[in-house]
């Protein structure tokens, strides 16, 4: 089926239903179908600064960009889902011996031009890289072979643990998280990128390698501590405010965790939150 593959590979799985989305044309269809409810609203370029829990919900403060004042407003229902700030809402609330830390996996792709990878059809995974503490270690995908809807092919991510400084109010952080988005085409770089697709696909040409795109994966777990499946916790504001809340109401789902596939999985992932939310508040 892929005469390409190494001839040392004795065995594979096959999984016919794994496939690609072009993901600014799903950014663009949830999109559409907010601005076509008549009940739902958009709202661009702001951020969460605050969130308190009230007896009847969660005061939300949030500031947009351009504007001189914040605005407040009551969730009945909150949905956490930012990504790799998901943990810093809910450590606002939590006492500090219960915060929950999150660990940064760098990931690189790198395009490819070569001539030796003629008729791929299908995304190309290799097993795991489990290492000496078996599947305790297991951390990544691997750096895999993917199409895009063009047809062209890419390799990665690969991985590389970060870890960014604490906030600071000179912007030192977010000079941080820049210079690690910038795709790094340093010969180093393709040579470990090449070694590693080269021992499933040994035609791949080092010299056909270039620099692509980087992304940043968020984790629950250190490295080598094993695998940590995606975490929807939920809160309520009885939690921090004892009896002085309605108990078990206006629940805050938080998303941890969701590193690749959670594109993949997002609407699977939506569905299960709605179902975990109480019907007469949907």
């Amino acid at each position: 089926m892929e005469p390409s593959l190494s001839p040392s590979i004795t065995a594979a799985l096959w999984s016919p239903e794994t496939g690609i989305i072009d993901s600014h044309v799903l950014m663009q269809s949830l999109e559409k179908d907010i601005f076509d409810s008549s009940e739902s609203h958009l709202v661009y370029s702001t951020r969460v600064v605050r969130v308190d829990p009230e007896k009847n919900g969660w005061a939300v403060q949030t500031v947009t960009t351009g504007s001189d004042e914040s605005d407040v407003f009551l969730a009945k229902i909150l949905i956490n889902a930012s990504g790799l700030s998901a943990n810093l809402i809910l450590n606002s609330l939590l006492p500090r011996d219960q915060r929950i830390p999150i660990y940064f996996a760098k990931g690189s792709y790198a395009s490819y031009c070569g001539q030796n990878l003629k008729g791929i059809s299908r995304l190309i995974y290799p097993c795991p890289d489990v290492g000496r503490q078996g599947a305790s270690s297991f951390a990544s995908l691997g750096t895999h072979l993917t199409l895009d809807l063009q047809g062209k092919i890419k390799f990665g991510p690969d991985i590389e643990w970060i870890s960014p400084p604490d906030p600071t109010p000179d912007g030192e952080v977010e000079d941080y998280w820049r210079e690690r988005l910038v795709p790094d085409d340093s010969p180093a770089k393709m040579r470990e990128m090449h070694k590693a697709v080269t021992s499933y696909l040994p035609g791949v040409e080092l010299d056909g390698l270039l620099a692509d795109y980087v992304g940043v994966r968020p984790k629950l777990i250190p490295p080598g501590a094993g695998f940590q499946d995606f975490v929807l916790r939920t809160d309520y504001p009885v939690t921090f405010l004892g009896k002085d809340a309605d108990s078990q109401r206006s629940p805050m789902i938080t998303l941890l965790g969701i590193e690749s596939p959670g594109l993949t999985s997002s609407l699977a992932i939506a569905e299960k939150v709605v179902h975990m939310l109480p019907h007469d508040l949907v």
